[in-house]
């Protein structure tokens, strides 16, 4: 009997080990007793995909249930946000999205979206990344001075890649012919993988988006970095000087990844979630990963992110608007 039932507990202990995000409450009164889903807006691979896997890891644990990452890519993030505005707010279905998604897709589009801000309770900003600004290394551009001057001495002659019309990288590029007083010509394109491929090739001068696809080719000599869009130096780019160091002061075109929930979804459980997720990311682990992505880890509360995306939304309308951006 002893024999079998050492058996027995090894057995159990290798199942135990092979379960994801492991352990399970033990008072079915409590939340969370079953497992939770977060469904990325995105495709795998991406920033907003790398936000829910690494943070569904350690909230697992923390929460002591399973986390399942379900991704829902496509229509600029309407699949996605459609999936959580439907499910029961209940804290078992959370929106992993993408501020572009979020806040730039509601201005540019031509027609409804299967969903509004209103019909989501923000749980806590994750992750933010600044955008660059990618010249080809062939270009004299060494810095955005260059860029700026020859652009006014060539209007539309620069033309600059995006990931679609209506895109963060559009609504990023009309920010900088804003405030620099400059025109170029826009080329949209389906996606980033994209346009990255033809600004290797060639074909296009300059793009702008989050750092990740690009790093490779900084470190390798093939792109040139003139600027981020944050507020602050990226620490896998410390060569690399802000939008304001270069003269740009209100170039900050960041995009954050955050967590939302249904609408009506109860605050006990809001306020548990947000509290966990602000422990997971303060560790250095989690703080690390975000580094390697050129990224940043950002909390923010529920009020905090609610108001930050009120004043998104109030910026961006107003880029949107003077560039009379619409959507594909």
């Amino acid at each position: 009997m002893g024999k079998y039932f050492s058996t027995l507990h090894i057995l159990t202990l290798a199942l135990l080990a092979q379960t994801p995000f492991v352990a399970h409450s033990q008072d079915s009164g409590k939340y969370p007793n079953k497992p939770i889903t977060f469904i990325a807006s995105s495709a795998p691979g991406g920033t907003t995909d790398f936000t829910a896997r690494v943070l569904a890891q350690s909230l697992g644990t923390a929460l002591g249930q399973t986390i399942v990452v379900e991704n829902k890519a496509g229509a600029s993030g309407a699949i996605a946000a459609a999936a959580v505005k439907k499910a029961d707010p209940d804290g078992y279905t959370l929106l992993v999205q993408y501020s572009g998604y979020h806040v730039i897709t509601p201005l540019v589009s031509k027609n409804p979206l299967p969903w509004e801000l209103k019909d989501f309770q923000p749980v806590a900003n994750v992750i933010s990344a600044p955008q660059i600004v990618v010249v080809r290394a062939d270009l004299p551009f060494k810095t955005m001075n260059d860029l700026i001057a020859y652009a006014k001495a060539n209007p539309g002659k620069l033309n600059y890649a995006s990931s679609g019309n209506g895109s963060l990288q559009h609504v990023t590029g009309a920010m900088l012919e804003q405030q620099a007083g400059i025109k170029m010509t826009h080329v949209p394109y389906k996606g980033t993988g994209p346009a990255l491929a033809d600004l290797l090739g060639g074909q296009v001068d300059l793009t702008f988006g989050t750092p990740p696809p690009f790093i490779p080719h900084i470190q390798t000599g093939k792109l040139r970095a003139l600027a981020t869009t944050g507020k602050k130096r990226l620490q896998s780019l410390p060569d690399v000087p802000t939008a304001a160091e270069a003269g740009l002061p209100k170039l900050d075109a960041t995009s954050w990844f955050a967590v939302f929930a249904p609408i009506n979804t109860p605050a006990p459980i809001v306020n548990q979630l947000t509290t966990e997720i602000a422990k997971v990311m303060a560790t250095p682990a989690f703080k690390q990963k975000a580094i390697e992505m050129g990224a940043e880890a950002t909390y923010m509360n529920p009020k905090q992110l609610d108001e930050f995306i009120k004043g998104e939304n109030t910026r961006w309308t107003a880029v949107v608007k003077a560039a009379k951006i619409e959507a594909d």
